[in-house]
């Protein structure tokens, strides 16, 4: 049985939520650089700002992974495809989507991709 379009609307509001919310969170550490990278040139301690560098890189690398996670179920949406498992084709169920809107596994294929 296919999601009905009520809760596939449901579950692309909720995406688009995340996407934005991630997106919101991407701009401020982008823009939180200043023009010389983000960080004062004139800082004395090096490693510090180096530091600081790996941070902010650690933060935004996972962020993107989720934004095009994200972009992804969107797509499934449009394709009509989202709720279905890319491994093994079964539909995931609604209760999975709720807690993890964004995945194309069902938790029986996720379990054992761990």
């Amino acid at each position: 049985m296919a999601l009905d379009p009520k809760t596939v609307a449901h579950f692309q509001e909720v995406l688009n939520q995340e996407r934005l919310e991630v997106t919101e969170a991407l701009s401020s550490l982008v823009s939180s650089r200043n023009a010389e990278g983000g960080y004062d040139s004139n800082f004395a301690d090096i490693s510090q700002v180096t530091a600081e560098k790996g941070e902010t890189d650690a933060l935004v690398q996972p962020l993107k992974e989720t934004l095009a996670e994200i972009d992804d179920a969107l797509g499934r949406i449009a394709d009509g495809s989202y709720g279905l498992c890319l491994k093994c084709g079964t539909e995931i169920s609604e209760e999975r989507l709720e807690a993890v809107p964004k995945t194309k596994y069902c938790t029986p294929c996720a379990s054992k991709m761990r």
